[in-house]
């Protein structure tokens, strides 16, 4: 029997911003906590990475276009409404929200996730058996690729990841590994999977030298 998983959708906010950290996703959580409430127990959120042009000094330009993006369970959608008109503060810099849009999840026979951190595996070939063992227990078939490894801070620590990509998904696989994610720290960006053709830029911490 098929693991129960709830279906998802993404809401997407107008972002009016111009620099943000580059690793923000502790930073962007935290900012959303602060209108919307505690929700670091919230099981049916998820936050998109902030897309854009990476820079030099460790900022990112924020691309507009993309905005701010919640996945979430439908049913929860009017608890994060009230971040509409309000500003977000990231480590020194602010982002205005906007109107939002909400945008069914499609399926897609290859995901992608920026970064994808699973607790105790820090090296490639255990994080895949370890990444395995979660598709094995959601029921989906895929052939894994890892691709760099990445580092975010989160309150302090570093946390280890790898950049990661499905491939060869059923469309019904694609949902369910898109609605249940990758890993932990998915409201902190990690583990978000998107098609593989949508070209965003990188927006995480940069690459272990």
């Amino acid at each position: 029997m098929s693991q129960e998983i709830a279906p998802r959708v993404d809401i997407a906010f107008r972002l009016a911003a111009n620099l943000v950290p580059l690793d923000h996703g502790y930073a962007l959580f935290g900012a959303i906590c602060r209108i919307a409430g505690d929700l670091h127990g919230a099981g049916w959120l998820a936050v998109h990475p902030l897309s854009g042009v990476p820079r030099p000094d460790g900022l990112l330009a924020v691309d507009a276009h993309r905005g701010l993006r919640l996945r979430l369970e439908p049913g929860q959608i009017a608890r994060v409404l009230c971040l509409a008109g309000k500003r977000l503060e990231l480590d020194g810099h602010s982002a205005r929200v906007g109107v939002s849009t909400v945008h069914a999840i499609e399926p897609a026979a290859e995901l992608r996730a920026r970064i994808v951190v699973i607790k105790g595996f820090t090296e490639p070939e255990p994080f895949r058996e370890a990444l395995r063992r979660q598709l094995d227990a959601l029921e989906v078939v895929a052939r894994i690729e890892l691709g760099r490894r990445r580092m975010i801070a989160v309150n302090g620590y570093t946390v280890v990841g790898f950049e990661t990509a499905l491939h060869e998904l059923t469309p019904e696989g694609s949902l369910r590994a898109q609605y249940a994610g990758l890993g932990g720290k998915q409201r902190m960006g990690c583990g978000v999977l998107v098609p593989a053709g949508r070209r965003a830029r990188r927006t995480q911490a940069p690459a272990e030298a």
